[in-house]
């Protein structure tokens, strides 16, 4: 059993991330964090949904999952998840990084809000990519507005991924929210340039570590 977990109470986000899971060929459970933050849009939210997180993970693991996934691209509660779970603790952000990494030589990140920037950076960071970073872009997209109206947001963000590309000179670029699964279905030509999206690296690693 792998259970990915939704860190914030938005259920139709859950069913979205299971469901790009499962177009990835991995089938997962989807739990919502029901006492947490609707949306994790900055530190304020990531702090409040770490108790109620925490709860699920442990939940999780007595009941012998043998993948848990954290679907909030600041890997938001990652170290204290894995501290208490007895199998292996996926971020998607982490996740996502280290298939970019693999998948060329610089990437770029395209988020939702200004606010989540300096988090992906420390993260980034503590992960050991800066060198490969080029950007972390913030498409100005709040990230319920994902969910809302999935079509209307798809523009602004692809408009974003392209200036990444153009200006950043990166051969991949990072879908920095849980909610950008639908992304690469709106992208179009964008040459040789490769999208990671995090729900499906997380997907797939868990796929391999569960095993």
């Amino acid at each position: 059993m792998i259970v990915l977990i939704n860190p914030n109470s938005t259920d139709a986000m859950t069913k979205a991330m299971v469901e790009t899971a499962s177009f990835a060929g991995v089938e997962l459970e989807g739990w919502t964090s029901v006492e947490g933050p609707a949306a994790i849009q900055g530190p304020e939210d990531g702090a409040a949904c770490i108790p109620p997180l925490l709860t699920l993970v442990r939940k999780a693991s007595d009941a012998g999952a043998k993948a848990i996934i954290i679907g909030c691209f600041d890997d938001t509660g990652l170290d204290a998840a894995r501290d208490i779970a007895s199998c292996p603790v996926i971020g998607i952000g982490q996740a996502a990084y280290h298939m970019a990494v693999l998948s060329g030589a610089k990437f770029s990140v395209v988020t939702t809000l200004d606010v989540s920037v300096p988090i992906l950076e420390k993260n980034i960071h503590a992960y050991g990519f800066t060198s490969q970073l080029a950007r972390v872009r913030a498409s100005g997209v709040p990230v319920l507005d994902l969910e809302i109206d999935p079509a209307g947001t798809a523009d602004v963000v692809v408009g974003e991924i392209k200036r990444a590309v153009t200006e950043d000179k990166v051969d991949t670029v990072v879908l920095g929210c849980a909610g950008m699964g639908h992304i690469p279905a709106h992208v179009g030509n964008i040459g040789h340039t490769r999208l990671i999206d995090g729900v499906t690296s997380a997907a797939q690693l868990a796929k391999i570590l569960a095993k």
